[in-house]
């Protein structure tokens, strides 16, 4: 089963006996929620999570979108009705940013059966699918339990310490080249990026349609001999897109760090690079 899924193939499942767990996970970097979005007008059957309130502990250290602690994240998908043998199905806006961040977090947690919306609410509207408004039907309460740690992860200090210690993985930033070159930094305090990362912006991997690109012009975008890579972004968010872009490829599940660059610069003592080049 990969792990997309198209509007023909999500209509079918919504149809049947027992659907999946549809989750509206539309967002916007700094703005305003889209709860109101969703309340105006979502795929029929579909429920709610707020990924700043739900899927991020802005409470905990670790760059901008810390992840939540284990029980509130098993609180907020029993809320929304997924149970341990659920099939769960994310969507956002359109280009998946958002719904592969729960599609990480909920691989992490140990299920498999997930799988994210190509092209998300956009495609199923130009589909001229149907919608309903308001808050939706209040789903039966879940029994998901995350066995957490099921997908390679890595912290600022380690990563710092392997970078000092001269034996450092390979470290893709994937955030767009201005901000790796440290010519622009509209968001974090300091511009930059780790030294030795390459850059492969996330977005390359999505068409402008804000459908993924075709499995084999996303391999290419990467360097071969990469088993293991480290991704990082601007807070989690954009790696674990990256993360996403690599399964439909073909290719090996990256180590995320999920704090990214925003918990690097939290301590002064770690190296910063500018430029193009690693």
């Amino acid at each position: 089963m990969g792990v997309l899924v198209e509007v023909d193939e999500l209509a079918r499942l919504l149809a049947e006996d027992r659907p999946p767990v549809l989750i509206d996970v539309r967002w916007t970097l700094g703005g305003p929620s889209r709860l109101p979005d969703f309340l105006n007008g979502h795929i029929p059957g579909a429920h709610w999570v707020d990924l700043e309130t739900e899927l991020s502990d802005h409470q905990r250290p670790g760059g901008r979108h810390p992840l939540p602690e284990r029980a509130a994240f098993e609180a907020s998908m029993r809320r929304v009705g997924v149970r341990n043998d659920s099939t769960v199905i994310i969507y956002d806006a359109d280009n998946a940013l958002a719904a592969s961040r729960l599609w990480w977090m909920l691989r992490d947690a140990g299920r498999a059966d997930v799988r994210v919306l190509n092209g998300g609410f956009a495609a199923w509207l130009a589909d001229l699918r149907p919608t309903e408004s308001g808050p939706g039907q209040q789903a039966v309460p879940g029994d998901f339990t995350a066995d957490p740690d099921s997908l390679p992860k890595i912290d600022g200090p380690d990563l710092a310490d392997r970078i000092a210690a001269g034996n450092p993985p390979v470290i893709i930033d994937v955030r767009g080249p201005e901000r790796y070159a440290g010519e622009s930094e509209p968001i974090d305090p300091v511009a930059g990026h780790i030294p030795g990362a390459i850059n492969v912006p996330s977005m390359i991997n999505i068409g402008a349609d804000g459908r993924f690109r075709d499995p084999a012009e996303i391999a290419a975008n990467f360097p071969a001999g990469d088993e293991a890579p480290v991704v990082y972004c601007g807070s989690g968010i954009t790696a674990a897109h990256t993360a996403l872009a690599r399964q439909v490829a073909g290719l090996s599940m990256p180590t995320v760090y999920p704090g990214s660059w925003s918990d690097w610069i939290s301590d002064p003592e770690r190296p910063v690079a500018t430029g193009a080049q690693p």
